[in-house]
């Protein structure tokens, strides 16, 4: 693949790492006020199983991205 492709994809790629780690951070502090409200979070850590699935993908992404760069 063309240098400037992959660089492209690697800015979206990283992008989408830092995204992630937002929604991350964002869906567990949401559990945490859950939690002292006293309220049922059992939907809410699925839906942070699933984020922290995504973030470890586009994080594998990432190194994919800058493994093939440094061939």
């Amino acid at each position: 693949m063309d240098r400037v492709i992959l660089e492209q994809h690697l800015a979206l790629a990283e992008r989408h790492a830092a995204q992630g780690k937002q929604h991350v951070a964002r869906q567990e502090n949401l559990i945490a006020e859950l939690d002292r409200d006293g309220h049922d979070t059992t939907e809410a850590r699925k839906v942070l199983d699933t984020l922290r699935i995504t973030q470890a993908l586009h994080e594998q992404d990432v190194e994919r991205i800058l493994g093939e760069l440094t061939k």
